[in-house]
């Protein structure tokens, strides 16, 4: 067999194929026949040369939706102009504002019926996100007396855990109305954490996010 020159635009491509059925289909309804039917004359061997099984499609697909997050954190964690509360308040602000935002919710994948997608989300924000980068700056900001809390590890995932499952209407369908009462729960909650990372122009783009997830449902 003919060594393909150019394996990374092959495995862009089984992945492209792969989220788009994911979103339409749902994980548990895309058969690996389906993906093949997509690669325009690609055949089952090139998948399985680049993937043992769809559940490594999976996590591939997983690993590159959260790449581009995972950098945003990292280069927000290791700045050393900021403390750990402003930190905290640019990674959600950040996270909100990025372009990419919009296209996700226009195309509003209902997560809720992709269970393997979702489950896959959940674990690498409670297995990668918090520990790696949210708990890091928890712990910088305990130390130069910006945040106070005896649990980094606990509240690092209840951040991101109420941030990124919660408030997703994604995965819970909530209307524009639902989302807003949980942003204003959020926000309260940080307050009482000491945290007020939440100002009037995030929950201004939370609300726009919400707004064009209903309208593209």
């Amino acid at each position: 067999m003919a060594r393909n020159p150019h394996p990374e635009e092959t495995v862009n491509l089984i992945l492209d194929v792969a989220f788009r059925l994911f979103m339409e289909k749902g994980y548990e309804h895309t058969s690996i026949q389906d993906i093949i039917d997509h690669l325009g004359g690609l055949s089952k061997g090139a998948i399985y040369h680049h993937f043992k099984s769809k559940e490594d499609i999976l996590v591939a697909v997983t690993d590159r939706m959260t790449a581009e997050s995972n950098q945003m954190l990292a280069d927000i964690r290791d700045r050393r102009d900021l403390t750990g509360k402003e930190k905290l308040r640019l990674i959600f602000k950040s996270s909100i504002s990025r372009p990419v935002q919009d296209e996700i919710f226009t195309v509003a994948p209902n997560l809720s019926n992709n269970p393997r997608l979702l489950f896959s989300i959940l674990r690498e924000t409670i297995d990668e996100a918090a520990p790696d980068y949210i708990r890091p700056i928890i712990e910088q900001g305990i130390a130069d007396g910006s945040i106070q809390t005896d649990y980094p590890a606990e509240l690092a995932e209840l951040i991101i855990l109420a941030a990124n499952i919660w408030m997703n209407p994604m995965i819970f369908d909530n209307t524009e109305e639902e989302s807003y009462r949980k942003f204003m729960v959020f926000r309260q909650m940080m307050k009482g954490f000491g945290l007020d990372i939440v100002d009037e122009e995030m929950l201004q783009r939370l609300q726009e996010l919400a707004a064009i997830y209903q309208k593209n449902r």
